[in-house]
């Protein structure tokens, strides 16, 4: 007779008694429950790290195939994110910071849990650093819009502009990472299929991110009667960085689709 977690093992290729795969929980468990406090951010992201290194260690490359990889980077890089921005001398006393950052960060790892892992080798067309190169940054990028985009609640919240001048910094430092995601991804491209650029949804809808986020940083700089179409436009931004990661890849036929 198949119990039901043995079900779970066999669906998602996971024994949770493993000690990789209990890193996994003990990283989203830290970051959901502990996040309060700025040593639940800590453990949950070094576990989260430690997940990542010994799963590419075990398969020879970085781990960023398929929705369970990207999910995890994903979610461990908004923690990571979260930390550094709660350590600014702005935020150390935010106390609502910390818990928005850890559950939304243990969310979205707990996601990548439903997905079973690919542990193939890269195919020919992504073994290649410029293809590893363009998706870490990607996920930097997205993990610094999310962060910003929980700032700007906060700042709708609490009415505190310190939020927002917070804010702005991650929204530039992201946009500065997914830039460079762009750029990466536009050479490993010429050496995938010839070409830097390909007229497919993904690569439209990464336009139109990039350009959303270089309209925010604008706005910002218009003044301060501009500061709460400039929280809300951080708001709409995590919608615009979601549908171009998981909506584009699920929904739509591109050369990022998710096997």
């Amino acid at each position: 007779m198949v119990t039901s977690g043995e079900c779970f093992v066999t669906r998602y290729g996971m024994n949770l008694l493993q000690p990789l795969t209990f890193t996994i929980w003990f990283s989203a468990a830290s970051l959901i429950i502990a996040s309060r406090w700025r040593v639940g951010l800590i453990s949950g992201s070094a576990a989260g790290l430690f997940y990542i290194a010994s799963r590419g260690m075990s398969l020879g490359r970085l781990p960023l195939l398929g929705p369970h990889d990207t999910l995890l980077l994903f979610g461990v890089s908004m923690a990571v994110m979260g930390l550094i921005v709660s350590c600014s001398p702005t935020m150390r006393d935010a106390r609502s910071f910390k818990p928005l950052v850890g559950v939304s960060a243990g969310v979205v790892i707990l996601a990548a849990l439903t997905f079973k892992p690919l542990n193939m080798p890269l195919p020919q067309i992504l073994d290649t650093l410029w293809f590893e190169l363009h998706v870490v940054v990607a996920f930097f990028g997205y993990a610094l819009f999310v962060i910003g985009g929980l700032l700007s609640v906060l700042y709708l919240l609490t009415g505190i502009k310190a939020y927002l001048d917070v804010y702005y910094k991650t929204a530039l430092a992201g946009w500065t990472f997914f830039s460079a995601s762009m750029i990466s991804g536009g050479i490993w491209g010429y050496y995938a299929w010839g070409t830097y650029w390909l007229w497919t949804a993904k690569e439209l809808w990464t336009s139109v991110l990039w350009l959303f986020y270089a309209l925010v940083l604008h706005v910002r700089l218009k003044g301060t009667r501009w500061d709460t179409l400039t929280a809300w436009l951080g708001i709409v931004g995590v919608f615009v960085m979601l549908f171009t990661y998981m909506g584009v890849s699920m929904l739509m036929k591109s050369s990022h689709s998710f096997g």
